[in-house]
Parts: C-alpha cells; structure tokens; sequence
C-alpha cells in the first residue's frame, strides 16, 4: 500500500524537501498532487536519514508547504516504448506532443539505462554517410562512435545539424534498418520549429524520433531529455535491430542546468561553477553508444556543444574531449567569410576513421587520401603565413600554388549546399582534383600504387572533361 504525505518541509527552487520519508530510493520517482486536481512528478535526488530532496521536473510554481501531496511511486522514472515511437515528437519527458495518443505499450524502460559489460561491447566498423565532404573524407562518422561538434554562439550548428539528419544513411549499397533520434535541449521556439518543419518538409521525420526541451520549459526536465533519447535509441538498436544516430543538442544547455541545479543544492562547485561531477554526468550519457555483439543493431552519437566564448578549454568541450572519440569543429572566420559549413578541418578528427574505411568499406585510396589533404591545407597556413608578411607575389611558384589550392579546397570541398548530398565516390574524386593543382613529388602522404591510379594533372582532368563533353555531344547528335 502506497504511502502519501501530507505538506512539504521546505521549497528551493526546483528543490523541495521532504522529512518523514520511509523506505524511499535514489532515483526514485515522485507523484505530486496540489490543490487536489493538479499533478506533477519529480526524482529523489538526495536522501538523509528520513529526508529526502526531491527535484520537480514541471517546477515549484503554485505549490506551497501545505497544499501538496506526496506519493512515492517505488520506481525510477520510465518510458514507454514501441516502434511507433518512430516520427513522432515528444517533450524531454517523453510525453508526445504531437497532438497523437500517448504511446501504449507493456515496454517501459529505466532511463537511467544499464551498465554495458565492456566485454560483450564489438569494436566499430562501417561508416554513416553523412553527404558532407569535410565529415565523410576526414572525420569519417563509424557505426557506434560517439563524435561531437564544437561549435559557438551564432554558428550555424543547428543547419549543419538538420543536414545531418536529413542526409543520413548507412550507405548505398546497405539494406539495414536505419533511424535517429533527435534531442534538443534548451532551444527556442524558433529553432525547435525550424527542426520539426525542416525534418517534415524533407521527408524524413517518418524515421526520426524527436525529443524537445523548450528553453522555457523546467531547467529539471533538460536534465532527463538526453537519458530519455537515449533509453528510446538503445531501445530500437538493441531490441529492433537498428542502426540508430542521436543527435543531442546543445550540450551547453545541459551541463548549465546541471550547474543551476548544483547550486540550488548548495553544492561546494568546481571549475567554472560546474559540479565536480560534470565528467562523469557526461560520461554516463556518452558511454551509451556503442556496439554489442551479437546484436545487429548499434548506438552512435553525434553531441553538439556551443563552446563559451570559442574556448575549446572550457570545461565541457574539455571534458567532452576526454570521453569521446574525436571531435568536429566549426570555426568563425569561416564562416564570416561565408563558407558553409564552416567546419576547421585542421583541429577536427576521428579516432575511429581508420577502421571503418578503405577497401571493402568506402574505396582503397581513402586513408591516403585524407592524410594528403590534412597535410597540404596545413602547408597552406604557413604558406598564408608567410604571405601576410612579405606579401603574396613575393612568394616562391610552390607556395603560390599551395595558395591557390587552400582557397579551393575551402569554397569547393569544405564549402557545400545545406542541401547538398554527396556521395562518397564524388567527395574522394573531388579530393583527387584538388591534388591535382599540386606537383605530384608534393604528395609524400600516398603509397605509390593508389598515387599512379588515380592522380592526374591538371592538364590531363582539363582534356579528360573536354573528351567528355565531346562525346556527350557526338551522341546528342547521332
């Protein structure tokens, strides 16, 4: 027989506190009942003795000590789930807001996720094709990675972002079952409105599952939109058999609300004003991708963090860095000079690239030919360098031509629509071309073999495409 309290001890904030508990649990979730007709749920944060801390997740407005009913569920929190979760749009409780029927299901799974013995984990292979150059060459996304964008107030992370999710596949060739789960933590009615139509208009919200947290809701609930997400994709990958991408942004939202809600606990902070425990709050989301073997299906998480101030130092880039396998990095002088998107090729990488490309995955020559690019666009900079200096027509032919090639490789390989879908095949070609403004004894980075098969001057790709074109027209006219 369930117990309920009567008045509470005291409210802080999204806090209140409640003595006289029995036999009550960390996690636990809480059914609060006011003025006898409104319902409101909050967890167990904190218990001593017979008191116990309690966060509301819909927040403390209209209740007061003496007007609140408490009721102790003996559960954490859970969310129901099926496969129709799939195109459907729900708030960072899981509640649909859709306008359909909540989902109807005997499946309810702790959001709060179960330990992954590391054992039974399988190392990732196979790519995500993204259709964007600057991530598919050389920040290859692999099946159960987890591989976040640094990005910054005003750069353009949420286009980049529903591009991802538009484009998003497993490749041409795969026949597997394919969805992501969207989260977005804090965001403004603009911006949330902005995902939803964006994902309709294209067609691809029939595969997406959406969580929302407005930046008016409770700061309590951002703390649960990203466990939520990810119970609904382990769900799907583990149990259906899917290959699933979460998409969790911003993480900035998250980590703030992690440090207001700290101090309403009066907890001693740490860096920045942040709970000690921020690394491992963090590691316990990000540690929830992944795959297990004997299970078709895998986790993969692109997270998107606006860095304060474009400090890559901060602690939650920081942090980040230290969990995750790699990083993506947007950059504002690019983007102030209108490349989108605006990703700093030089500072961004996969740890993971390496085994999920190449021969029987994209094509032989991709691993050499990223390592070539990376290394001649960092020519570029010091070429760049040297030109601020003593000015660009003093420069030596070579580094002209390197010159010439950065400029390039960012209006034509970095630089690309936001609707823009290419394939592989057309990002290494294109990859290829733009080596080819450089003298071959320049490119030390590539095993001959692959060097004598696919580089060309520019002299030969001219009367290649000329060929071409002349043959395209000899057929018009037969």
């Amino acid at each position: 027989m369930a117990i309920e309290y009567l008045g509470l001890s005291e409210i802080n904030g999204p806090l209140i506190v409640l003595e006289g508990v029995q036999n009550a649990s960390y996690e636990e979730i809480v059914e609060f009942t006011v003025d006898q007709k409104q319902k409101k749920l909050g967890r167990i944060v904190e218990i001593y003795k017979d008191k116990a801390i309690i966060q509301v997740f819909e927040g403390t407005e209209e209740m007061s000590l003496k007007n609140t009913r408490t009721k102790l569920t003996g559960h954490p929190m859970e969310v129901s789930l099926s496969e129709d979760i799939l195109g459907r749009v729900f708030n960072g409780l899981g509640q649909p807001i859709d306008g359909l029927d909540p989902i109807v299901s005997d499946i309810k799974r702790n959001v709060n996720g179960l330990p992954l013995n590391p054992c039974t984990r399988e190392y990732p292979r196979n790519y995500i094709h993204t259709g964007i150059s600057a991530i598919d060459c050389l920040t290859t996304l692999i099946r159960g990675q987890k591989l976040p964008i640094f990005s910054g107030n005003g750069l353009p992370h949420d286009e980049l972002a529903a591009q991802i999710v538009q484009q998003a596949s497993l490749g041409e060739d795969s026949d597997e079952k394919f969805g992501i789960v969207f989260a977005a933590m804090g965001v403004k009615h603009d911006v949330a409105e902005f995902f939803r139509r964006t994902f309709e208009e294209s067609g691809a919200s029939s595969h997406v599952t959406m969580f929302l947290n407005l930046a008016n809701d409770p700061v309590v609930e951002r703390l649960i939109t990203p466990k939520v997400a990810l119970t609904a994709a382990e769900y799907l990958a583990f149990e259906k058999n899917m290959h699933i991408l979460v998409i969790l942004t911003d993480m900035t939202s998250f980590a703030e609300a992690m440090r207001e809600v700290s101090s309403s606990k009066g907890e001693i902070p740490s860096r920045k004003g942040y709970p000690g425990y921020l690394y491992s709050e963090l590691a316990t989301l990000y540690e929830r991708a992944g795959i297990v073997r004997g299970v078709n299906g895998s986790v993969t998480q692109i997270p998107i963090l606006t860095m304060p101030n474009d400090d890559i130092t901060h602690p939650i880039p920081d942090l980040t860095g230290y969990i995750t396998e790699g990083q993506i990095v947007l950059d504002r002088s690019l983007h102030q000079t209108a490349i989108y998107p605006p990703i700093s090729v030089l500072p961004s990488l996969s740890r993971l690239m390496k085994d999920g490309i190449g021969a029987g995955y994209t094509r032989e020559d991709h691993q050499d030919l990223a390592n070539q690019l990376f290394s001649s666009y960092a020519h570029v900079g010091d070429a760049r360098a040297l030109a601020s200096v003593i000015g660009e027509d003093e420069l030596s032919p070579l580094d002209k031509k390197y010159l010439k090639f950065g400029n390039a490789f960012e209006n034509r390989f970095v630089a690309q629509g936001k609707s823009e879908n290419r394939s592989m095949h057309e990002t290494l070609n294109l990859g290829w071309e733009l080596l080819s403004m450089l003298p071959r004894e320049e490119l030390d980075r590539i095993d001959t073999k692959i060097l004598d098969k696919y580089y060309h001057t520019e002299a030969e790709l001219l009367n290649k495409k000329e060929g071409t074109s002349e043959n395209n027209l000899e057929e018009a006219n037969h």
